[in-house]
């Protein structure tokens, strides 16, 4: 497999503003490294850059949109949602399926 020639390369502002993005409650990393189109091993160097002091945070200067805040808390309910919703169906499957091996039985005798 042939390496890459040409690597991104971001701003500490971008990387800033990638962390405080993850600093929001109820959001995940991998979401945050999903929606800049990173790497979540990228993302978390960086957080642990942004510790460490190497990448200066701005955080009085960073402004996350409040509609992308609120998107972001939108999509995390929907996935939890979502996730409750699959677990229901799977354990309806089962039970349909065990009351058919039940009936099957007892019209056998």
């Amino acid at each position: 497999m042939a390496r890459r020639k040409k690597y991104n390369s971001y701003d500490d502002d971008f990387k800033a503003t990638a962390v405080a993005l993850t600093e929001i409650p109820g959001v995940q990393g991998t979401h945050v490294a999903e929606a800049l189109d990173i790497h979540e091993m990228m993302l978390y160097r960086w957080r642990m850059e942004v510790r460490r002091g190497q990448i200066m945070s701005k955080k009085k200067n960073i402004n996350i949109d409040p509609e992308m805040k609120a998107e972001l808390k939108r999509l995390k309910k929907l996935e939890r949602e979502h996730n409750i919703l699959k677990e229901e169906h799977a354990l309806l499957k089962k039970a349909i399926q065990h009351s058919l091996q039940q009936k099957g039985k007892s019209s056998n005798s």
